[in-house]
């Protein structure tokens, strides 16, 4: 473990090492640590489950204390991987009010910050407009769908009841 970073310690089972992938990660791999899952209606738009968090982004707190406030992220601490939400404060001793930090895990982002180009275009590569791939069931394949499956038990049965009837013998009337 004399190395100061390694890609490949993200596999090992050892919470040391892990520890260590984060805190010592370099920046474009940080940026990837701070990200959080999409909402329902944003994964089905975008096909995909989870990006990094940027300024600008609203977000839903789904664990903790703040659970249920939703708010647009003020920040990103790339270097403590934490993210400040506007709605999200905390009283100090002195009667301030601080932005608490929360782990990016706890959000939900309903809604992107799409002023960045590079974004886009990840978006876009994720395969975010190919959402004509799916296609919607007719009646008739409904329909049909149970009918084949019933055929396939049919045969089944049939197949069984050949292999449990007893072979006939020679002298046997039929």
């Amino acid at each position: 473990m004399k190395q100061k970073w390694s890609r490949e310690w993200v596999s090992s089972v050892q919470p040391r090492k892990q520890r260590k992938y984060r805190y010592n990660a370099p920046l474009h791999v940080r940026q990837k640590l701070v990200s959080s899952h999409l909402s329902e209606t944003l994964r089905k738009r975008y096909n995909k489950r989870s990006m990094p968090v940027r300024k600008g982004d609203e977000v839903m707190v789904v664990r903790g204390t703040f659970k249920g406030k939703r708010g647009i992220v003020d920040r990103v601490d790339l270097s403590k991987l934490k993210v400040y939400v506007d709605e999200v404060k905390v009283k100090k001793v002195d009667g301030s009010e601080v932005m608490r930090p929360l782990d990016p895990s706890n959000l939900i982002i309903t809604k992107l910050n799409l002023d960045d180009k590079r974004r886009q275009k990840i978006i876009e590569r994720s395969g975010a407009a190919v959402e004509e791939k799916k296609e919607p069931k007719t009646k008739e394949k409904i329909q049909q769908k149970p009918a084949t499956q019933t055929k396939k038990k049919e045969a089944k049965a049939q197949k069984t009841k050949k292999k449990t009837e007893k072979p006939k013998a020679k002298g046997e009337k039929k």
